[in-house]
């Protein structure tokens, strides 16, 4: 009898060990709400619907682990798939965890992950453009890349020391589906035998934040593939880039920091797209930001932003103007009301919405959207 109680003990007290060593988290965002559109369509028509990809953050649910190896080190992984709330579809091109698909080891001197991930274009725009992943976020307008920046079959290492995070990531190919993380972009599934550099993609970051501020530098760099295009999203058609010598770079500076309960974040992104054919031009564009967010009550915030983008080839330029107010029912519940105004140059046809395609104006016409939403977290 007392031997079974006492093995009945230890198996209980391993269980419990192994249970406080490991955890497994069960969280999401759905988000929706309803939208209008002005000038919607070349013919100048508006549209009033529900938003197919994002609302203020893109609905999502997701299962995060961690396990405790001892000696500070830690086997980590993130499955995290997006949806559509209009109709329940998959989105990042129907894939089951398009968001996220990833394992990987955290030590004491940073973590080294592999699958699919984001980019350091990702990581050092988050804390600078508060609007972010949002409908209206003006960088997303500009280019649809950057709120979602990802690539599949990528190594990632991420490290921390004294306000100071390096971070690296390398593709193998950075896009096996196309639609999912640039639409536009067609596909670039991998490397070919004898050609390496085919659809490879890198990038570097380094940032520092220390006392609510900080700043940020980042580097990104893919190479074209069988299949892959270019698109500039200023209602030009996209362009072939199908060379592995064919490059897409961006490169961004920005930052963020506090005056009293006021968050400012702000900075410059620069895109080269330079191909190996002297068919296609090369295209280069810049983009400056401001965004600001106020707390006006522990339950409602306010954000603005400003976006301004130059594209000297196709002589197209775009300044949005937005602004949002959130108000929080609980930690995690929020309605929010937001619009924002995109003013286009006589050649640009850039759209402000990025709530599912579909709202391309003719150009040279300017665009009003607005939209009422409800967001809970879990």
């Amino acid at each position: 009898m007392k031997l079974r109680i006492a093995t009945a003990l230890v198996l209980s007290s391993v269980s419990a060990l192994a249970c406080a060593q490991s955890s497994v988290t069960l969280y999401g965002i759905v988000d929706t709400g309803v939208e209008y559109v002005s000038h919607a369509n070349a013919a100048g028509d508006s549209v009033v619907r529900m938003p197919g990809i994002t609302g203020e953050m893109p609905s999502r649910w997701g299962l995060r682990g961690n396990e405790a190896l001892g000696g500070g080190l830690s086997a980590i992984f993130t499955l995290e798939s997006g949806f559509n709330m209009r109709n329940g579809t998959l989105n990042q091109g129907g894939r089951l965890f398009g968001r996220q698909a990833w394992v990987g080891l955290n030590t004491p001197y940073g973590a080294l992950t592999f699958g699919r991930q984001y980019t350091m274009t990702f990581w050092a725009l988050s804390d600078a453009d508060l609007f972010g992943p949002d409908i209206y976020g003006g960088t997303a307008s500009f280019d649809q890349y950057l709120p979602s920046a990802r690539s599949d079959n990528t190594v990632v290492y991420k490290g921390s020391y004294a306000g100071f995070t390096l971070g690296a990531t390398w593709s193998f190919g950075r896009d096996a589906t196309g639609t999912g993380n640039s639409p536009g972009q067609g596909t670039c599934a991998g490397p070919t035998a004898g050609n390496g550099p085919t659809c490879r993609e890198w990038s570097a970051m380094l940032r520092y934040d220390r006392n609510g501020y900080g700043v940020a530098a980042a580097y990104d760099q893919q190479h074209g593939g069988p299949g892959a295009m270019a698109n500039m999203y200023d209602g030009t058609p996209s362009f072939d880039f199908s060379n592995p010598g064919d490059t897409d770079v961006r490169i961004q500076l920005n930052g963020y920091g506090h005056v009293g309960n006021l968050r400012l974040g702000g900075g410059w992104l620069g895109r080269r797209v330079d191909t190996v054919s002297a068919a296609t031009p090369n295209v280069h564009t810049d983009q400056f930001y401001l965004t600001a967010s106020y707390p006006v009550t522990p339950a409602l915030i306010v954000d603005s932003g400003v976006y301004h983008i130059v594209n000297s080839r196709d002589d197209a330029r775009g300044t949005i103007a937005a602004l949002r107010t959130t108000y929080l029912l609980s930690k995690r519940t929020a309605v929010y009301l937001q619009g924002a105004y995109l003013w286009n140059s006589d050649k640009a046809a850039y759209t402000v919405s990025q709530g599912g395609g579909g709202t391309t104006p003719a150009p040279g016409a300017g665009q009003l959207g607005l939209m009422a939403g409800l967001r809970h977290s879990f």
